[in-house]
């Protein structure tokens, strides 16, 4: 009787197990299908854009009835529509499961910081209600905030280690609290590296901005790791910024529901910079790396799954939406962001670290950029090879408009601080 019993529960337990393990698969594949629905739409869409979001966003609740995120979502694209009992039924679903997003009061479809005149769209809130913009004009800088994200080692052991990325944002972020070149305040510059930096993690950080940092503030946001390359993603072409503890399984032939379900959207990034980040001076430096010494003969990239993918030109631009909004990018979609062993630094991040501290923190960032794009290009051009065939890469950099620009050292009235803080 204790055998057969003991056989019952293990074989209860493994039934229990592949449910579970085919549930996670669905909601995998249901998450993608959210981020999907995201890419395609923003404040200024289309209703026939919104109308192919909310397909997506069906498909997801299809797939993983209980994925309250995409009821959420659904429940937002149905009001964008004017289905406004269609909404209300996605939103009491949303409430039925729960969603971290609703919950968080996230409307990727409002901008945070709207160009001054501008209507964004019909059912946007207005003055005065949750979620509503004033559009204008920055005055003098009030309070300095930073995000930096540097990620070499990884909870998974199929992702690629890196050599210098948590080198990178330690730099960085030591010049962004350096009393002579970017003048932030210790305290506001906060950093995340290896296990600290998981998904749940940086979107907490990525939180901790958005209710603080006032419109006349100044926000940098600088991320160093592998990003997924849209190639990998079969379904829909989504790029992924991979942390901590995303998980991949194998290097060579990577898990793409566990992807899903464990790294963070790039999407997300980028809807919390361009709906959420109030500071009329924003910048998001992204520095996805490769490591050189993982170049094959069968392709530049890390195994044919996870690289360093490079966010696409739509995805900087999304981020670049709004007011006061300047993007870097460390490398074009389709290059590869390298690292050197003789700069024991990213190039990107090398250079640029140069760059900043060259005037004392107080070069605007258009001159920055344009020196850094300079001389990565030059330097990668004359260093890097696979296999004797030189490698390029050419940072980009995306604007709100040809009048965002700010120095990160610049303080009140914008000028350098006297003394230390």
């Amino acid at each position: 009787m204790l055998r057969s019993g003991a056989a019952a529960l293990i074989l209860l337990a493994a039934l229990s197990c592949s449910c579970a393990g085919a549930q996670d698969e669905r909601c995998g594949a249901g998450k993608d299908l959210v981020v999907q629905a995201l890419e395609r739409v923003r404040p200024g869409s289309s209703n026939d854009q919104f109308e192919d979001a909310l397909q997506l966003l069906k498909h997801a609740v299809s797939t993983c009835s209980e994925l309250g995120d995409a009821w959420y979502y659904r429940s937002l694209v149905e009001q964008r529509l004017g289905h406004t009992s269609l909404a209300q039924y996605s939103l009491s679903k949303a409430q039925e499961f729960g969603s971290e997003a609703m919950n968080e009061g996230l409307n990727p479809f409002v901008l945070a910081t709207p160009p001054a005149g501008r209507a964004l769209t019909a059912n946007a809130p207005q003055a005065g209600q949750p979620g509503s913009s004033t559009p204008g004009v920055a005055g003098p800088v009030q309070q300095k905030w930073a995000l930096v994200v540097g990620i070499g080692r990884f909870e998974d052991p199929a992702v690629p280690s890196l050599n210098y990325t948590t080198a990178d944002a330690k730099s960085f972020a030591a010049e962004l609290a350096d009393p002579g070149v970017g003048r932030f305040p210790a305290g506001n510059v906060h950093v995340l590296t290896d296990g600290q930096a998981t998904t749940k993690g940086i979107k907490e950080e990525l939180n901790w901005i958005a209710r603080h940092a006032q419109p006349n503030d100044l926000v940098v946001i600088y991320v160093a790791t592998h990003g997924s390359p849209r190639e990998m993603d079969s379904a829909g072409g989504a790029n992924y910024i991979v942390t901590y503890d995303t998980e991949i399984k194998s290097a060579n032939n990577p898990d793409q529901d566990a992807l899903y379900a464990t790294a963070l959207p790039m999407v997300e990034l980028a809807n919390a910079v361009a709906t959420r980040m109030k500071a009329l001076r924003t910048a998001v430096i992204l520095d996805t790396c490769y490591s050189g010494g993982a170049v094959t003969n069968e392709s530049k990239l890390m195994g044919k799954g996870i690289a360093n993918a490079a966010p696409g030109a739509a995805t900087l631009e999304r981020m670049a939406e709004g007011t006061g909004r300047i993007v870097i990018a460390a490398a074009r979609s389709d290059e590869e962001s390298l690292e050197s062993d003789q700069l024991h630094h990213g190039y990107f991040t090398y250079f640029l670290l140069q760059a900043i501290k060259a005037n004392q923190g107080l070069t605007p960032m258009s001159q920055v950029f344009a020196t850094v794009e300079q001389q990565v290009s030059q330097r990668v051009a004359t260093d890097a090879k696979a296999d004797g065939v030189a490698l390029g890469q050419h940072p980009v950099m995306s604007r709100s408009s040809d009048q965002a620009d700010f120095a990160l050292g610049i303080t009140g009235g914008g000028t350098a601080a006297k003394g230390g803080r």
